[in-house]
């Protein structure tokens, strides 16, 4: 194909198919290869491009693989059976190839693979190659047809041959490249296809920090001649070595260095060059992205280990502490039970309770904390009255309302909310909010509590005229020990993690809660939001269980902890029982033949022999085959629990315990017949 005369010179030209369905991308070819002066034509389909390649000859086909009717590999399937264009070189544009993909692609005639987006000065080099040659075969044939010459016919064959061998070898780069991951494989791959085809041997000469061009070294826009002699009176001798340039964009990569160049290598090094530029950019990005993305893995590894341990530290805070509390808690009712009626102890006695009951529930919502992150949290979901729950957590928090002086209203509808929730985690939700809204709000102030059905959901709304929330931590206010500006008298208490479980608790009946503040000073709002369920016939009411009298028992305490053990024992001598301390597990095993103890007090964890070993072995003995194992521990997880049942125990106290609990656990402890029937003898 022939274009305009110039200059009485006729210029060829070389037609450019680009196919690909997206209207932007075509955009995108024409703004990169229109600085080529070549005609391009654009097709949105393979059956467009089919029409187009059966109308005229292209020097080269950039062609999509991904397109709606047919894709790229079945169009350059049916491309080649077209005599004219059996050999027309195409590039395949995909934004993914893998080696199976490319050995298709290859397979078709394909001679070079580009990954979209493409990098303009890649594309229009590659393209450039393959314009020139066809440029180069059009004019040697134009040659070869005007003059007629045998000799010119067989020389036009010879280049266009030798086109066609560099067009392949530079496929054969291209495609050796490809799949290189590593900056050390490029040379190996490089060698394989490109010797001897180019040089006798191949060598990267690539520093080791490539920030910029070394002083002194020659310009790396062309080869640089490292042979010694010349002949100054004609052609110069083949060069021993040729270096090109590696570089992407301003940064130099290296060298690429031809040692005993053949023709070829001379004529297409600056293209191989650009080609292993590419693939070393490419492999030295990939081992950054393989290197972040363990770096990555570490610092997450890490998170999770900190993560895991602060659990552990959380559970061991939380059993360490409750072990203090039952001495103290054990002393406080014998005081109560044994001291004169006298106003002072009674109020110091009071004070010591309230205080005990307070740390006490610190503790447990630090633990329920740790075991909700941990998902080892399980409702115990049952229909109940939203309403009348809200109510009985309000009666609860009378006292602290009236020593502040503080005024409250409500809005309770007279008729049931019926949520499908956990009674004892929704009493937490409403305490929580509520022993919040007093705690931040002056004496004096106001608190408003209502309970409402909004469509499908019912809805809790907690409102004070108390110290507000700051703008700026209000989209944290729920997230763990996360709290407003304090004092130094901390006169608020608390450790900043009640909000954090009420949400939590919130989310695991499927609800939401959110928070409100006009700003500091000017009160806060919450609302929880739960799903609703159908109306219910009421409960019947429950009949009041009469006063339990407590039979006397013979109680073995098993108790490292001599505190805790002393204490728990002068506290149940004070109500009849015959008591018996051990401080260890082989000391339980050797008392109980003589003791023969109905009821058994076991600690879990004990030095030595842990109490789930001790209940097993206690099993087996005739003397404590039908006594009553009670778990009095810190250790309080479903888990734990579970893991006491296989070993034997009835029952499962927390520390501290509540004197009552006690005595109802040792009340019950006759009522029930012998379930280890197979240490029955």
């Amino acid at each position: 194909m022939t274009g305009a005369v110039a200059g009485g010179e006729v210029t060829e030209q070389a037609h450019i198919l680009i196919v690909d369905d997206l209207p932007e991308k075509l955009l995108v070819f024409r703004t990169v290869l229109e600085d080529l002066g070549q005609p391009l034509v654009f097709a949105r389909s393979g059956t467009e491009a089919l029409k187009e390649v059966l109308a005229r000859e292209f020097a080269v086909i950039l062609l999509d693989v991904n397109m709606p009717d047919i894709d790229g590999f079945e169009t350059a399937s049916l491309i080649r059976r077209h005599r004219r264009s059996a050999h027309t070189p195409i590039i395949f544009i995909t934004s993914y190839a893998d080696e199976l993909q490319t050995a298709k692609g290859y397979s078709l005639g394909a001679v070079d693979y580009i990954l979209s987006p493409v990098v303009p000065e890649i594309l229009r080099s590659k393209v450039r190659v393959f314009v020139q040659l066809h440029v180069l075969q059009k004019r040697i044939a134009r040659q070869a047809e005007e003059r007629i010459a045998l000799a010119a016919s067989a020389a036009a064959l010879a280049v266009a041959e030798d086109a066609q061998r560099r067009s392949a070898c530079l496929s054969e780069v291209s495609h050796a490249l490809s799949g290189v991951l590593e900056p050390g494989q490029v040379l190996q791959a490089l060698r394989a296809r490109a010797v001897p085809a180019l040089a006798a041997d191949v060598a990267l000469l690539v520093p080791a920090e490539a920030a910029g061009d070394p002083p002194g070294e020659a310009p790396l826009d062309a080869p640089v001649d490292a042979s010694q002699g010349a002949d100054p009176g004609g052609a110069p001798d083949t060069p021993d070595v040729l270096d090109w340039p590696l570089r992407q964009g301003e940064r130099s990569l290296g060298v690429l260095r031809l040692q005993g160049p053949t023709a070829m290598g001379q004529a297409l090094g600056p293209e191989v060059a650009e080609r292993v530029a590419v693939a070393l950019a490419a492999a030295h990005l990939h081992q950054e992205l393989q290197a972040e993305i363990a770096e990555r893995r570490q610092a997450e590894a890490r998170l999770a280990e900190a993560s895991r341990r602060k659990d552990e530290f959380i559970a061991m805070l939380s059993h360490e502490l409750r072990n203090p509390l039952a001495p103290i808690r054990n002393a406080a009712e014998v005081i109560r039970r044994v001291a004169p009626d006298d106003k002072t102890l009674r109020w110091a006695s009071d004070i010591t309770d309230r205080q005990v009951r307070q740390l006490t529930r610190l503790v447990d919502e630090l633990l329920d904390v740790a075991r909700i992150s941990q998902g080892k949290i399980v409702l115990q979901r049952a229909p109940l009255d939203l309403a009348a729950l809200a109510v009985e957590c309000l009666e609860t928090q009378r006292s602290a309302i009236a020593a502040r002086r503080q005024t409250l209203t409500q809005a309770v509808p007279e008729s049931p909310v019926w949520v499908d929730g956990d009674a004892d985690r929704l009493r937490q939700v409403v305490g929580n909010l509520v022993s919040n809204a007093i705690k931040y709000t002056p004496e004096g102030g106001g608190l408003h509590v209502g309970i409402a059905r909004d469509g499908g959901q019912a809805m809790v709304t907690v409102r004070d005229t108390g110290m507000g929330i700051e703008p700026d931590l209000l989209p944290r206010v729920f997230e763990l020990f996360e709290q407003g500006p304090r004092t130094l008298d901390r006169s608020q208490g608390g450790l900043g993690i009640g909000l954090t479980l009420v949400q939590l608790l919130v989310q695991l009946h499927g609800g939401r809660v959110e928070a409100h503040s006009a700003g500091a000073g000017r009160g806060s709002e919450f609302r929880v939001w739960l799903p609703a369920s159908e109306a219910l016939a009421a409960p019947a009411p429950a009949a009041e269980a009469a006063p339990r009298a407590v039979p006397v028992r013979r109680i073995l305490i098993v108790e490292d902890n001599i505190d805790v053990a002393d204490t728990t024992a002068a506290m149940l001598r004070l109500s009849g029982h015959t008591v018996q301390v051990v401080h260890g597990g082989a000391e339980a095993l050797d008392a109980v033949a003589a003791f023969r103890p109905e009821v058994v007090l076991l600690d879990i964890g004990l030095p030595h022999m842990d109490g789930y070993e001790v209940a097993r072995r206690l099993r087996e003995t005739a003397a404590c085959h039908a006594a009553w194992l009670v778990a009095l521990t810190g250790y309080g997880q479903p888990a734990d629990r579970l893991r006491g049942r296989d070993a034997g125990f009835d029952e499962h106290l927390l520390k501290p315990v509540d004197p009552a609990a006690l005595e109802d656990v040792i009340a019950r402890s006759g009522q029930r017949p012998v379930r280890h029937k197979r240490l029955q003898s």
